[in-house]
């Protein structure tokens, strides 16, 4: 059964823009092939071009974020490890997510990698490991506001224990 866990989205626009100019350029080829149907080809093309560079690059975070849905914490912390993993080695891939994976996301997925991590050990009750990432996060972006709002938490809940 799944949970209404709140998942939070935050855009990138300059890496939107690139998207947009993505899709105007495959817009420009199709027209160019004289097809009549341009609009639903590039849509086509598009999304299954996203869902299989998705499905490739970031299988394990997927896999990782449908367990969290399901409420399976503990089981989704080692695909969120192994996409950290994947990405600190392969920087360029989260980098240039806005093409490689044709993600807007503001935030990289090595950076939410470690943010469900600590989110993840929150929520199985061993909150020492999830401040312990959480602090990884602000080490590696000092402006994560989801590490902030997740250390404070586990501040705030730690001193007010009876």
């Amino acid at each position: 059964m799944s949970v209404n866990i709140p998942f939070i989205r935050q855009i990138s626009w300059p890496a939107l823009f690139l998207q947009f100019i993505l899709i105007g350029i495959l817009i420009y080829i199709f027209k160019l092939s004289g097809t009549s149907e341009i609009f639903l080809l590039t849509a086509f093309t598009y999304s299954i071009s996203a869902m299989i560079l998705r499905n490739v690059f970031a299988k394990d975070h997927r896999h990782g974020i449908r367990l969290v849905r399901q409420n399976k914490f503990i089981e989704a912390i080692p695909f969120f490890e192994r996409s950290v993993n994947y990405f600190t080695k392969n920087k360029w891939i989260d980098k240039f997510r806005s093409l490689t994976l044709l993600s807007s996301s503001k935030m990289t997925y090595k950076e939410m990698g470690l943010c469900n991590i600590a989110f993840c050990y929150s929520q199985s009750g061993d909150g020492s490991k999830a401040k312990e990432y959480y602090k990884q996060v602000l080490k590696e972006y000092p402006q994560n506001g989801l590490a902030i709002a997740g250390l404070n938490m586990l501040t705030s809940v730690n001193e007010n224990k009876f």
